[in-house]
């Protein structure tokens, strides 16, 4: 097979063609696969069936906010669609997909069919809340109608009674944005996640409504906040918020969680504004929130507001999968890889990092330089407790505990894309993946993907298809020397255009091998610090630490609040001349389970270290590192883990050198 250039228009070239249309909605530049079109596969389908076996996957059977024998019979809470059970369906839909769990499938179907039958006849979705006088808002009802849509793009034949539904639902909200009703700062925030699904509506079930769906996303759009203005340079907070005076009347749009729903916000009211400004607003916000506020391992920190560059403040686990969903929104709406490598680095970094290995405890704020996991006190978050970034069912807030599902299910559900014309497959996410799919023209197209990847640098990927076809797979940026090499032929340098490789797929099986090495790499820190990364893996060093459990739930047992302990010492200056990268890949070509624990990922990164002058800042949370420290002791060497499997670890060092 020939390999070719990519054949697209040039970014911004093409978004102005697509442009020109200034009427209904704007194309995406790529668009994604119904759910169950995608399964993961090797060691990613081994971690969600962690997740599955997990907290999430059993949060149903005992946990208040979503458990069903708390809301059968009469007992609905409110909570449960305003915010926790519509969280807890929108990630459990693709995730009982996905590995085929029929027990989450019927548990996702009961309560889609309880929440609908509950319809009240003016189109509000769900039962009202007994003797309560609080209004009506919005936003609850947006995550659990995600999950409704996942449920019909799986199943089209519940179309018929679910889709007059949701647009009795529409009917009622714009009535109720037309009379200034179902706001509240929470809404103001969140409305470009409404908006798109009236752009599904518009898409895939217009029925007529167009003027209708169109007039709400304005309305939405116009009573919300404008993240235009909120991503604007000159508005945009450059250090952590909590010293600094919010321009805006709603002071929730430095919060971690919105700005990380409202990534997405511009691009989504591109679709029916069609002004260019608004994808650029959506491109240069992403990079200033990282540039100010990113972290070395893919996210960005809010500890419960923006908090800045430091390497002790916190990233609330909420935070961690909306910035992977909205990152591959902008990917499908811009066609950006940068986006697309973010998403990447999130997925294997911040993702697992904040969660135990079995995935049954998981904290609200993570930390790149984290020495405990305690209550602390005092804490370094200035507004959230003291708690926060123990492992356990809840702490501080509970919406972590019923959100972070969503995050791995959908990294999967838009790793595979097609062009507009549905001619072609895009490969975005790297990893052990397969779809099956039928492209333009009838042409029924399947590709497994067989790596160990982001723990490996090679992948094997088998295609079948009727037709001939192009094939597109992402090239992330940080490889350095790639090769590609197809059906057995000789392994040329990969050279991708806009980020991706283009492959001519002929009909029948091809297979190609792509491996995607890459160089260890230093970012700079604050304090001159550095963090180390290779490929799409950040490397931290991994303290040794004891377990106390502070509590266990009654119900289930392996639902526990951990606090761990540091067993050694961590204030290590590093030498970053002397780092190494060592691979030592399973005899058994399958990776161990959960891979993301402490001494599991086969990759490790070694480096002379010095112990240094490093004190704790509190109690239980390191300072700041020191800047040229001297060595308090000989230099020895230390091992350096992928971030994810790591508890307690330093992920940001300070530097020395060993041969001075």
């Amino acid at each position: 097979m020939m390999i070719r250039l990519l054949s697209l228009f040039p970014l911004l070239g093409i978004v102005g063609v697509l442009a020109q249309n200034t009427t209904g909605l704007s194309p995406k530049q790529y668009l994604y696969l119904p759910l169950g079109a995608i399964k993961p596969s090797g060691w990613l389908y081994d971690q969600l069936m962690v997740q599955t076996n997990g907290l999430a996957g059993n949060e149903r059977n005992f946990y208040d906010y979503v458990a069903q024998s708390d809301w059968t019979g009469g007992n609905y809470t409110y909570s449960n669609l305003e915010e926790a059970g519509s969280y807890w369906f929108n990630g459990l839909v693709p995730n009982g997909v996905i590995v085929n769990d029929t027990t989450i499938q019927s548990q996702t179907q009961y309560f889609l069919d309880y929440v609908f039958a509950n319809q009240d006849s003016t189109g509000w979705i769900g039962p009202e809340v007994f003797d309560s006088t609080k209004p009506r808002y919005l936003w609850g009802r947006y995550p659990f109608l995600f999950g409704v849509i996942q449920m019909i793009e799986y199943n089209s034949t519940l179309s018929e009674t679910l889709i007059p539904a949701i647009y009795k639902f529409v009917n009622l909200a714009n009535t109720m944005l037309q009379s200034g009703q179902g706001l509240e700062p929470w809404t103001e925030t969140r409305w470009e996640d409404f908006c798109i699904i009236l752009q599904w509506l518009y898409d895939f079930y217009p029925n007529g409504n167009e003027n209708l769906l169109i007039n709400t996303m304005e309305m939405l759009r116009n009573s919300g906040v404008s993240w235009q203005d909120v991503f604007d340079k000159q508005y945009f907070p450059t250090t952590a918020t909590e010293n600094l005076v919010n321009p805006f009347n709603n002071t929730l749009t430095w919060h971690g969680v919105n700005v990380a729903e409202g990534l997405k916000a511009t691009a989504v009211q591109y679709r029916f504004t069609h002004n260019q400004s608004d994808l650029e607003r959506a491109s240069s916000g992403w990079d200033l929130l990282f540039e100010y506020h990113g972290r070395p391992s893919g996210i960005f920190a809010a500890d419960e507001y923006l908090a800045g560059l430091q390497a002790i403040r916190g990233t609330e686990l909420c935070d961690v999968v909306e910035t992977m969903y909205s990152g591959s929104y902008l990917f499908q709406m811009i066609g950006d890889t940068k986006f697309a490598d973010r998403v990447e680095r999130i997925a294997y970094n911040s993702l697992p990092a904040t969660l135990t290995g079995n995935m049954w405890s998981r904290q609200y704020l993570q930390q790149q330089n984290q020495v405990a996991a305690m209550n602390m006190n005092p804490d370094p978050f200035p507004t959230d407790g003291a708690y926060s970034n123990v492992f356990g069912l809840e702490p501080n807030y509970p919406c972590c505990t019923v959100n972070h599902p969503q995050g791995w299910p959908k990294f999967v559900t838009n790793s595979f894309v097609t062009t507009p014309d549905q001619s072609s497959l895009v490969h975005v996410y790297l990893g052990p993946l397969n779809t099956s799919t039928t492209l333009a023209n009838n042409n029924a197209v399947t590709v497994n993907v067989d790596t160990l990847y982001p723990f490996s640098d090679t992948l094997t990927t088998t295609i079948t298809a009727t037709s001939a076809f192009t094939y597109y797979v992402r090239i992330p940026s940080w490889v350095s020397g790639g090769t590609i090499a197809i059906n057995g032929g000789a392994a040329q340098a990969v050279n991708p255009s806009n980020g991706l490789q283009s492959v001519s797929i002929g009909a029948g099986t091809t297979t190609i091998v792509l491996n995607v090495p890459a160089e260890i790499t230093l970012e700079n820190r604050p304090e001159s610090s550095i963090a180390v990364h290779r490929g799409p893996l950040h490397y931290a060093f991994d303290i040794s630490r004891n377990q106390t459990i502070l509590a266990q739930n009654a119900q289930q047992p392996l639902a526990v609040d951990l606090q761990y302990l540091a067993t050694e010492a961590w204030q290590y200056a590093i030498d970053p001349s002397t780092l190494t990268f060592n691979s030592n890949p399973p005899s058994s070509g399958e990776l161990p389970s959960p891979i993301f624990d402490a001494g599991l990922p086969p990759l490790t990164i070694t480096v002379t270290a010095c112990p240094v002058a490093w004190g704790l800042a509190g109690d239980t949370f390191a300072d700041s590192p020191p800047v040229s420290p001297s060595c308090t002791g000989a230099p020895t060497n230390i091992t350096l883990w992928p971030f994810g499997a790591t508890k307690l670890r330093i992920g940001e060092f300070p530097v020395f050198n060993s041969t001075q």
